[in-house]
């Protein structure tokens, strides 16, 4: 391994933890603007003195801004390092980090806060190689696990030569370090039911049944799931909500569909299976979301065999079905490498979990793609 990647890597580690613990005892659930500033505040005081911070505004509104952290070198190249604050976890539900056996188990760990905590660390070895580089930038958002809007960053950033996405890492099944290059597209399908509401002991027949069309449509949804199809599409309902009383015919109600798909044109077949109408219920679709998909295999293979010869031990380019910021700017920007985290498990569960002994090799990984990335095949 490269002396300076190894040096660097161990100067990470060493208050990973503790850093890590910093993060996660901030509940942060997306949309709560007063938990992401103390969030931001938690990262602001890890970051090199050196950097300068701007305040853009987030992608979805009535959230609190985004953060970016710029640091300008003396060289040439430009790289985003990527991450987000905010999790799925509201605060009656948050459990602070503690070590169960051999992981670190807390709301946000893994997804994405020990991510961050690597980010940061990236970022301050890189201040002491400013010659590397004209500019790095960390941009930490406070709205990805539930935006809606478009994404607001891309053109900041478009013409920039790397984008490094600290999402989870992984292990191969050969026991290799994984970076992620290629994700799913994803899409958030809303279907509303406008019935008609009736009693439903003595006039159950007046009643249009929101409930009931409801469930066709989710059988509908489910119709197209085809996992091991040629764009490998997932269609997963997650959400039914309808009737306001035992005794009443519900009038009104809504379902939620996750889709996924390795090109965004599959969800169409989702929106065509879906009918109009059921039994007199109005059925109204409403996309909520559709995240782009990321193939970055062809454009990264020469980096990573540079990040591969300084780590000294494989790295390799890997699929995940998930979505991730990553693949908004991985149109624009060719090197884009996601996965570049701590391994763990279980995000967006109570079980929520990192591998502390998981954050020097990964650090170490993204030491190396980050050099490799700038285009130093020795660091």
């Amino acid at each position: 391994m490269d002396p300076w990647i190894a040096e660097q890597a161990a100067l990470i580690a060493r208050p990973a933890e503790r850093r890590l613990e910093a993060l996660v005892a901030v509940s942060s659930p997306s949309g709560d603007g007063s938990a992401a500033e103390k969030c931001l505040a938690v990262c602001c005081a890890l970051l090199p003195p050196e950097v300068e911070i701007e305040r853009p505004p987030c992608s979805s509104p009535d959230h609190a801004p985004d953060l970016v952290a710029r640091l300008p070198g003396t060289g040439t190249g430009r790289m985003l390092l990527l991450g987000h604050i905010d999790t799925v976890v509201p605060h009656d539900a948050h459990r602070v980090l503690g070590r169960s056996e051999d992981r670190l188990v807390g709301s946000g760990a893994v997804d994405m806060k020990g991510g961050v905590v690597l980010a940061l660390g990236v970022m301050r070895a890189l201040a002491e190689r400013l010659e590397t580089f004209a500019e790095v930038a960390l941009l930490l958002v406070c709205d990805e696990e539930w935006r809606t809007s478009p994404f607001r960053h891309i053109e900041s950033f478009a013409s920039w030569d790397a984008c490094l996405c600290f999402e989870a890492g992984e292990l191969t099944a050969e026991g290799d370090e994984g970076v992620v290059v290629k994700r799913k597209a994803a899409g958030t399908l809303r279907v509303i039911a406008e019935g008609r509401s009736a009693h439903s002991g003595s006039a159950p027949e007046a009643g249009r049944n929101a409930l009931l069309a409801l469930a066709k449509v989710a059988e509908a949804v489910a119709s197209c799931h085809s996992p091991t199809g040629p764009l490998r599409l997932t269609a997963v309902p997650t959400i039914l909500t309808s009737g306001t009383a035992f005794n009443v015919v519900p009038g009104g109600g809504e379902l939620w569909s996750d889709l996924r798909a390795d090109d965004a044109s599959a969800f169409d077949d989702v929106y065509a299976a879906i009918p109009a109408e059921h039994d007199g219920v109005r059925l109204i679709q409403d996309v909520q979301r559709v995240w782009p998909g990321m193939d970055a295999r062809e454009q990264t293979a020469a980096m990573l065999e540079s990040a591969t010869a300084l780590l000294g031990r494989p790295i390799v380019g890997t699929a995940r079905g998930g979505a991730s910021d990553a693949s908004h700017f991985a149109p624009s920007i060719a090197l884009t490498v996601d996965g570049l985290g701590p391994r763990g498990g279980a995000a967006h569960n109570p079980d929520e979990y990192v591998l502390p002994d998981s954050l020097r090799p990964r650090a170490e990984v993204a030491l190396a793609i980050a050099m490799a990335a700038l285009g130093r095949p020795d660091a």
